[in-house]
């Protein structure tokens, strides 16, 4: 699953719309959390409702998404 666009954040969690890159279905993530961890190895790891694929079963390389805090600061 890919980030297609944060709808709120508050401090480090947030919601987001996301797409499957194997079948293109959209669903809206609830509970995610902005850190290096979360963009690195769980969102990649999400499989898809629809289809049962996930970013690293297709082997998609992705870009590292920013996060809005810096690692390590406390927010």
């Amino acid at each position: 699953m890919k980030i297609i666009k944060k709808l709120e954040q508050h401090r480090r969690d947030f919601s987001a719309d996301v797409i499957c890159e194997w079948c293109g279905n959209t669903d809206t993530l609830q509970g995610g959390y902005d850190d290096r961890y979360y963009h690195d190895q769980v969102i990649p790891n999400m499989v898809c409702i629809v289809c049962g694929h996930s970013r690293n079963d297709l082997g998609v390389t992705h870009d590292p998404t920013p996060t809005r805090y810096a690692e390590g600061d406390v927010v």
